[in-house]
């Protein structure tokens, strides 16, 4: 019975008779032949609106068609979207929705069909050249008119999936020609409007934010892409905020979902992780939980963090935790089931215009619920899906620590929290110790390396006295130092570990050089150098490493050379307070000395230590997409564009539920 309703049958009267055909069926099957359908029946448009899209039939019609076919029929086509463009202006909904699900049928139809052809070529079998200006420009406005107007909820969410199955048409989608109609004929303030009403984002913020992540990526390296141009300047307060809780609605409830699945498969073990980011990982389980990453909305994130500037501010905006398993949630009727972590968030946090403001419930914000999100993705990178997952969260991070350079100092608050910038180098320090394997991430540990620098640099420019547990960051960087050191040989074959190594050699030359500016304490310096000299044997044996590559020829030479030489203050740390160290052992009849003591040697021998400046070391290059990131963010585009297209069901709102809402309307 399915295969028969595919095939646009109604049933069958007895063995020895053919099946009866819908009447839809019949109509295109009028279409799908050289003469025009109006000539026999003038009223044929108008009836066809009226009936129940058949788009299994339609688009398997249109995908189905060959060469010459197609020539034939060319006209046909054209009219039959001329008709829905105008049938989109209709008072009677039934037609609107019709008109539009057509559209949905005819964009995948005929792109299917000619996949192999050119933007132009498809085009020509759609609208027509002569007529495509003037054709797109209608759909376009139309579609802005229901977006932006009073109209029926569900007609809105149907011109988004429209919407959104017109960009994802084509693999590549800026090899999509039709976008350029999309790029002149903007929608950009249509998806605003939906991002800063309160009822309209609960409704279709996610498939808005989708869409926008998508469209700013349209040729974005080749023309000047207006929506990338717009969303750079956006400063509405309540705009950027409602773009914020979207992808911020979306991350939490992957992140519960993620503690769910946890819960259920390990009784509760997830429980103890979630209060510290950094605790999340579980660097030693046997089996990793597998739930799909949503790099849709990584992807809105990450273009509204590098685009516009604003848009840092909406980050540490605190939200209450709401428990999204103990609220009733309002969804919408006959939507498919998606692979966890595809699905739009739920809605009750979106509806919300006051947020309860209970003192015993648990705040949040889109820093730190986007931190436990790349905490879990970074659990597990061996997977190219997810290691990818991972690169995208660092590069988000990367972005994000460049802005805060740009903001004054906040006020100092009698608040019991510690700094958000604690939270990333606990996710940063995490990410270090717990990824040093046989297939080592080089890419994510230089980017991690990277945004440690940056934040460093943000402190000692502004001299902000950070409160962390800096010995635990050390303690990471110098256990990397040696896992580098212990798989020389291995490591070599595939990466340049001396480049890893000169940024973790640096890093502790910005705290020799500059600690004294953004180091909480004295006491914190003394102990920065009680760690170099405790963990002496690691930076001897880097030394020797470096000095032995860069007296010898090959191609290692210089980039082990330029370790070389950033060692030199960690080695005259090292060999000015060993000596030191070893005398007052020697002389007190120490065989062991304890921390204190130690630290006594340290603080006493400082006026004759001599240190060399080095240059540069608070400089470092700015993040720039292109042209390094530029090859990554194709294929990632690629990628959520497919699963976009496949996630995005022309059913999502149930035809028999749209009839039925506006059956009463005539």
């Amino acid at each position: 019975m399915a295969q028969e309703r595919k095939a646009g049958l109604l049933r069958r009267t007895s063995s020895s008779k053919k099946p009866l055909k819908e009447k839809v069926v019949l109509m295109y099957d009028e279409i799908f032949t050289k003469d025009d359908p109006a000539k026999t029946n003038p009223r044929f448009w108008d009836e066809l609106f009226l009936m129940k899209v058949n788009l299994e039939y339609l688009e398997a019609k249109l995908t189905s068609l060959d060469g010459d076919e197609v020539v034939m029929i060319k006209e046909n086509i054209n009219s039959l979207f001329h008709h829905c463009v105008q049938a989109l202006e209709e008072e009677h909904q039934i037609k609107v929705v019709n008109a539009l699900q057509t559209l949905c049928a005819l964009f995948r139809g005929v792109h299917q069909k000619n996949k192999s052809a050119t933007g132009f070529d498809i085009i020509n079998m759609l609208v027509g050249f002569d007529k495509a200006d003037l054709r797109m420009k209608d759909l376009m406005e139309s579609l802005d008119g229901l977006l932006c107007g009073d109209g029926s909820e569900s007609l809105k969410s149907l011109c988004l999936k429209l919407l959104l199955c017109l960009v994802t048409v084509t693999d590549n989608i800026s090899q999509n020609t039709i976008l350029e109609y999309v790029m002149i004929n903007s929608i950009f303030e249509a998806i605003l409007q939906i991002l800063s009403d309160v009822s309209s984002r609960g409704q279709h913020g996610y498939d808005a934010v989708v869409l926008l992540a998508l469209l700013v990526n349209y040729r974005k390296y080749e023309s000047v892409n207006p929506y990338i141009v717009k969303l750079s300047i956006v400063d509405d307060e309540s705009t950027l905020d409602g773009m914020g809780m979207v992808v911020h609605q979306a991350l939490t409830e992957y992140n519960r979902q993620y503690k769910d699945k946890e819960e259920e498969d390990h009784g509760g073990f997830f429980s103890t992780l979630t209060n510290m980011v950094g605790s999340m990982f579980i660097a030693d389980a046997e089996e990793k939980l597998s739930v799909q990453t949503n790099e849709a909305i990584l992807l809105a994130l990450y273009e509204a963090v590098h685009l516009n500037r604003n848009f840092i501010t909406v980050l540490a905006q605190s939200h209450p935790e709401i428990d999204m398993a103990a609220t009733p949630v309002s969804t919408l009727p006959a939507t498919p089931t998606t692979p966890l972590g595809t699905t739009p968030p739920s809605l009750d946090m979106l509806n919300n215009p006051e947020l309860p403001l209970d003192p015993n419930l648990q705040t949040s914000n889109l820093l730190i619920t986007f931190l436990k999100y790349s905490s879990i993705v970074m659990q597990d990178t061996k997977d190219e899906h997810r290691l990818n997952s991972a690169r995208l969260c660092l590069i988000i991070l990367t972005c994000i620590a460049e802005p805060m350079r740009h903001r004054k100092k906040a006020a100092a608050k009698n608040i019991p929290s510690r700094p958000l910038v604690c939270a990333v180098l606990d996710l940063m320090v995490e990410f270090i110790v717990t990824h040093m394997m046989k297939e080592f991430p080089m890419d994510l540990y230089m980017r991690c390396v990277q945004i440690i620098h940056k934040l460093i640099c943000y402190q000692k420019k502004c001299r902000v006295r950070l409160h962390y547990t800096w010995r635990e960051l050390w303690s990471a960087l110098i256990n990397l130092l040696k896992f580098l050191l212990s798989n020389e040989t291995t490591l070599l074959a595939k990466h340049n570990i001396f480049h890893l190594a000169l940024q973790v050699v640096n890093l502790f030359n910005m705290f020799i050089t500059y600690g004294d500016t953004f180091l909480p304490t004295p006491s914190s310096y003394d102990e920065l150098y009680y760690e170099i000299v405790r963990m002496h044997q690691v930076f001897d044996n880097l030394y020797c490493m470096v000095l032995r590559v860069s007296t010898n020829v090959g191609q290692w030479k210089e980039p082990a050379s330029k370790v070389t030489h950033a060692l030199v203050n960690v080695r005259a740390i090292i060999n000015h307070f060993n000596p030191k160290i070893e005398s007052y052992a020697a002389v007190n009849h120490i065989s062991q000395l304890s921390e204190d003591q130690v630290l006594e040697v340290v603080r006493s021998n400082y006026d004759t230590l001599t240190l060399k400046l080095q240059d540069g070391l608070d400089q470092f290059e700015r993040y720039s997409e292109q042209p390094k990131e530029t090859a990554f963010f194709k294929e990632l585009v690629r990628s959520i564009s497919l699963n976009v297209r496949k996630n995005v069901s022309l059913n999502t709102l149930s035809q028999d539920v749209l009839l039925k809402e506006f059956s009463s309307i005539s």
